[in-house]
């Protein structure tokens, strides 16, 4: 029997390019109706780790990532569809412009049938912003769009404006005042790291909230309609109905602080669903690691962490003596970076890592890589992306590429060695969990090379 069908209030914000202030308006809401006493989920679209952690702290919910080709249909379905089931309000956060990236924000919001508001940052046009918001609206015909928020507004005669220029069809839903108070913090890779900031956040949430009850006329501040979500799980049937327990009995030691913090929630849930048990420990601040059967170093800001994590000479010492044993390793991106003999940060200082994978990572400026990419492991193929403005010199031979969405040319160097995975890749573990759970078995690792 399929189970019935939800309907949650959702709206999708989404824009014609990024930093046109989608996070702060996205977290602004969340607060906002949080504060009413309203359940408010947000999921962000894309590989991103950095907004999710804000607007985690914005809503006091989970927030995970919603991306069809990374994680599939079926499971941004699922994931829909339970949040809709506890929640008085679905917030979605799309990436980069409406219709960037295959698939797009807008092919997301028309395959789960949530309208879309277009959020622009208006400053230094008027009837033009109304322009390009009707192209965008009608652009294609299966993306409904609820109207046009008006971001950085001028004055309430640039808002009329902007309001006198649009159709009928396509309401101005706010218009928020230029105000750099609630402007969220960046740094190089992008946002930055909300438990870095978590007081400043908090002010800024509530003169968010400030901003937007102040602004006139703000259809924003009334829940929008209900939208339908639907499940393609029978009823009392499991989700992974062939799943093994393969790390049953198995407890994974994952890298935690300021130094390494990029982990999507649905990655713990993956390997609680192949039966781990996961504990945190900080390769900053610790001197031993946890009693473990394997770890996982996963991406951060290593590179501005350099020294004291160099100086932690005895979690180094234990992470090597883990490594020689043969345990499982996964280290990802910054955790690669860890992983090497040296890191050179961004004052071109140079710190001895662990050196457990031959080679030196440096950081370049703002030059870098990024993109959508399938780890072609002997284990399996996982799905994941690529975000780092570091190189790696003098590594080993790979055993294999990463395989990019669109494009022909091999992707990130796939390192394995012992029980050692390695890999500038982010990898999403929901994407194949039989291939996960090969990872942190060391004898799969060994088998395979």
């Amino acid at each position: 029997m399929s189970r019935p069908t939800v309907y949650c209030p959702a709206l999708f914000l989404t824009a014609p390019a990024s930093n046109q202030g989608k996070t702060t308006i996205t977290a602004a809401l969340a607060r906002y109706y949080r504060e009413l006493g309203k359940v408010v989920r947000v999921f962000k679209t894309g590989p991103d780790y950095l907004d999710p952690q804000i607007l985690t702290q914005a809503s006091g919910q989970p927030v995970e990532q919603l991306d069809i080709w990374m994680a599939g249909e079926a499971y941004c379905q699922e994931k829909l569809y339970l949040a809709a089931q506890e929640a008085d309000l679905i917030l979605v956060e799309g990436a980069m412009g409406m219709f960037d990236g295959e698939p797009s924000s807008a092919d997301l919001a028309a395959r789960f049938g949530i309208p879309m508001a277009i959020v622009m940052d208006v400053k230094g046009m008027a009837q033009t912003a109304a322009a390009l918001a009707t192209g965008l609206a009608n652009f294609r015909d299966d993306v409904q769009v609820a109207g046009l928020i008006a971001n950085r507004c001028g004055s309430e005669r640039h808002a009329q404006l902007i309001r006198d220029a649009l159709p009928e069809t396509l309401p101005l839903l706010a218009s928020l005042k230029r105000d750099d108070s609630v402007t969220l913090p960046e740094r190089h890779l992008g946002l930055v790291q909300a438990e870095e900031v978590k007081e400043e956040l908090e002010e800024r949430f509530q003169a968010a909230v400030t901003w937007l009850t102040e602004t006139p006329d703000n259809g924003l501040l009334t829940l929008p309609e209900p939208v339908a979500f639907y499940s393609t799980i029978e009823e009392n049937a499991a989700d992974e109905p062939d799943l093994e327990p393969v790390l049953l009995g198995k407890t994974i030691g994952i890298a935690k602080d300021a130094a390494f913090s990029f982990i999507y929630d649905a990655n713990l849930i993956a390997l609680e669903k192949l039966g781990a048990k996961v504990v945190f420990f900080s390769p900053l601040n610790d001197k031993t690691l946890p009693q473990v059967d394997a770890l996982w170093l996963p991406g951060g800001y290593p590179e501005l962490h350099a020294q004291a994590l160099s100086e932690n000479h005895a979690i180094r010492t234990e992470i090597q003596h883990f490594y020689e044993s043969g345990k499982a390793i996964l280290a990802e991106c910054g955790g690669m970076l860890y992983s090497l003999e040296t890191l050179t940060d961004l004052e071109e200082e140079t710190y001895p890592m662990l050196g457990i994978l031959e080679g030196q990572g440096a950081m370049r400026g703002k030059r870098g890589c990024q993109g959508m990419q399938t780890a072609e492991l002997p284990q399996g193929e996982i799905r994941g992306h690529a975000h780092h403005r570091s190189r790696s010199a003098n590594t080993p031979e790979p055993v294999g590429y990463g395989r990019r969405q669109r494009h022909p040319a091999p992707g990130e160097a796939l390192y394995q060695d012992k029980g050692l995975t390695a890999s500038y890749l982010h990898l999403f573990f929901p994407s194949n969990l039989t291939a996960i759970g090969k990872l942190f078995l060391p004898s799969s690792i060994g088998e395979n090379r």
